[in-house]
């Protein structure tokens, strides 16, 4: 075991465990050891860099650098026929196509010589019995068919008694009577509610302590108490001089206009002369130095590329007829009997009744104009507007406390 000594203050190996000291020991031998072959490697390393630097620095030899040379661009010369066939076409040696046989096992069949009779064994060996006379056990109908005419009466249809309806109640709404007694904005809620009798709320908020001296606040600050400002020299001022106007008149001449005078009684000219445009009576050739020096080249329209046509078309126009159209045989039409059994009940000749309960009830009225299209309804009168800018129309007669509560409601005022 490995423990530090108090009085060297170095590691040593404890002899109480002894196999523990040998396995420390190899660890710490084993460490030692690969941490000198890295500095080993390492000092190689750094060797070897620096030789390489020395020997680049002896050995190079310094050559003089020139500018290079740009080689001239070549002259392009015009050809009159370009050859249009690619590199492809050029290089592309086509080979014939061979047909590869298919790959088949060869399979050795006996084809029989004698015609195939197209029966299966079904058919060789089913005999055909005949029919097969079998008995019914259907029960027969022993109702008799009555020969009289069906009447469509019921039971319902004799014994239903018609009564005459009754007229439908029709609810009337008593006229509005104005209440002569003012408004005193009492409810029901208001003379029914009977409060009861209890102890008054109680405030949560927290009594404030009473001050023990009635001295005002100061807002004096310490700073302020004890900062001693210096004293100050009064500031001088002069007291300005009383503005006296001017007895003459002013006089609006500048000394430039008063002492400037033009040399020879004349203003001075310009010694630059005036551009004289050269005004041509010839017309406008629309031609430009460029168009004047650019000639375009001699070029040929290129052909397109076609292909040798692979089908041969008749001489012929198309008859446009298909198959179906060119075989097609017209047979006539067979008129097919029909099996559905007559009608055998009586026939009616009376006309059906179109009347509903609609029709009989219905009462048309008169089409009525929409109000909103009149500038001015008829039978309104126009109050205000709301706060959306809405006009509002009140009818001409209404009651007096319709009106008043529109009002409160509005916030008009009377």
């Amino acid at each position: 075991m490995v423990e530090l000594d108090d009085w060297n203050g170095t590691w040593v190996f404890s002899s109480r465990h002894p196999l523990r000291n040998a396995g420390l020991f190899l660890l710490l031998s084993y460490v030692v050891a690969q941490c000198w072959c890295l500095a080993e490697v390492l000092t190689l390393a750094l060797r070897k860099r620096r030789n390489e630097i020395i020997f680049h620095r002896r050995d190079y030899i310094p050559h003089e650098v020139l500018p290079p040379k740009l080689k001239p661009p070549q002259r392009h010369v015009k050809s009159d026929s370009m050859d249009l066939t690619s590199t492809y076409k050029q290089d592309y040696n086509s080979y014939p196509i061979s047909q590869v046989p298919p790959c088949l096992p060869r399979v050795t069949r006996h084809i029989p010589k004698e015609k195939f009779d197209y029966t299966t064994v079904v058919q060789d060996d089913y005999l055909y019995r005949g029919p097969v006379a079998t008995q019914s056990c259907k029960p027969q109908n022993l109702l008799q068919k009555n020969k009289a005419p069906f009447q469509n009466t019921t039971n319902y249809r004799v014994s239903y008694v018609t009564h005459p309806l009754e007229k439908p109640y029709v609810h009337k709404y008593e006229k509005y009577k104005v209440n002569e007694v003012p408004f005193d904005g009492l409810t029901t809620h208001k003379i029914s509610y009977k409060r009861l009798d209890g102890k008054p709320a109680m405030l949560a908020k927290p009594q404030e302590q009473k001050i023990l001296h009635d001295l005002p606040f100061s807002s004096t600050t310490e700073f302020q108490e004890k900062y001693q400002a210096w004293p100050q020299p009064p500031i001088f001022s002069k007291k300005p001089d009383a503005y006296l106007p001017p007895l003459e008149k002013m006089d609006l001449h500048t000394t430039t206009q008063m002492h400037y005078k033009y040399p020879n009684g004349k203003p001075a000219k310009l010694c630059r002369s005036l551009l004289q445009l050269k005004k041509s009576t010839e017309p406008f050739n629309s031609s430009s130095v460029t168009m004047e020096d650019y000639k375009p080249w001699l070029s040929k329209r290129l052909k397109p590329i076609t292909h040798a046509p692979e089908l041969t078309f008749p001489a012929q126009p198309m008859d446009c007829l298909t198959t179906f159209q060119s075989h097609y045989v017209h047979h006539p039409l067979s008129v097919t009997k029909s099996y559905k059994p007559a009608w055998s009940g009586p026939k009616h000749d009376t006309r059906l009744d179109d009347k509903t309960i609609y029709a009989t009830t219905y009462t048309p009225k008169a089409i009525v104009k929409c109000l909103a299209s009149y500038k001015d309804p008829p039978g309104y009168v126009f109050e205000g507007n709301d706060a959306d800018g809405h006009n509002l129309y009140l009818p001409s007669v209404i009651p007096s406390i319709l009106k008043l509560t529109l009002y409160e409601r509005n916030g008009w005022v009377l």
